[in-house]
């Protein structure tokens, strides 16, 4: 009898090795992002929602920056890669080793603490206070107040978005650098007299967004490139990605829910909706 008993025992316990086996080989593989922290809220929203539809599907939405980003993603350590900017444009990424996605364009607007007294100012005005020539915002319009310069660290794709636009060929003045959107809306609201700039998702009422030039920062002057900083949202994966990773990408670019509904609500900007195109080299195109 005890043989018999020791059989069964054997026996139920196969069955139940082979049913956790089973189901570990059915789960899903989970997916890793990270990188650029403009792109934060979508990829998180975006990922919440297909999570309602695959509850089973894990996915990680971090920040770091996109040169962060790009850097994991290329070498293998996470899923995918956020970036505010091409591949080609980071040093040290080979562009023909990695996959572009693009999810949705992005704009940037310089934001000002609200006791500086100014509401627009021209690009050469802004480029001035960027490479240190003028330091008190009475020289741009504004009160009798030191200007205090908040830049972004070198790696982020906002601060590249930026510099591409307002610096060019201008050497920009040492300032001090803040890692994400987040600590920058913080900063400018808080210290008197702060500028910087943020990507639109991050644009609150508790700071000043500075007009260019006379022209709003708006999703619909980004369209038709009045408002001229803006770029692109990639997703990059590798060539070899997962079909979860794929299926979740697949979700983000043809979904009508993200595209038309998402993204505008986000202070995004969806591809469908640009009137003009831009290359790596900041070529800009009717569409």
């Amino acid at each position: 009898m005890k043989k018999y008993n020791l059989l069964w025992a054997f026996v139920a316990m196969f069955f139940i090795l082979m049913g956790c086996s089973s189901n570990t080989k059915d789960a899903p593989k989970s997916i890793q992002i990270v990188g650029s922290s403009a792109m934060q809220p979508i990829v998180e929203m975006g990922a919440h929602q297909y999570q309602k539809k695959h509850p089973e599907q894990k996915i990680t939405v971090q920040g770091g920056g996109s040169g962060t980003g790009l850097s994991q993603v290329q070498s293998g350590a996470v899923d995918v890669g956020n970036s505010d900017i091409f591949a080609s444009q980071q040093k040290g990424i080979d562009a023909n080793k990695i996959v572009d996605h693009q999810l949705a364009v992005i704009g940037v607007a310089p934001i000002v603490n609200k006791d500086a007294g100014v509401k627009n100012v021209t690009m050469e005005q802004l480029q001035k206070i960027y490479a240190g020539e003028y330091t008190n915002w009475r020289e741009v319009g504004g009160k009798d107040m030191e200007i205090v310069v908040i830049d972004r660290a070198h790696g982020s794709g906002t601060r590249a978005i930026f510099d591409d636009e307002v610096m060019a060929d201008t050497k920009k003045m040492k300032a001090q650098e803040q890692d994400s959107n987040g600590s920058v809306q913080h900063m400018v609201s808080e210290t008197p007299g702060a500028l910087s700039y943020v990507s639109f998702p991050y644009l609150k009422d508790t700071f000043v967004a500075l007009k260019i030039d006379g022209v709003t920062p708006t999703p619909k002057n980004v369209t038709t490139n009045k408002w001229k900083l803006w770029g692109y949202e990639h997703m990059y994966t590798s060539k070899n990605a997962s079909k979860e990773t794929n299926a979740f990408i697949k979700y983000l670019l043809k979904s009508d829910q993200v595209q038309e509904k998402l993204l505008s609500r986000l202070d995004y900007i969806s591809i469908r909706d640009m009137e003009v195109t831009k290359d790596k080299d900041g070529l800009v195109s009717p569409k």
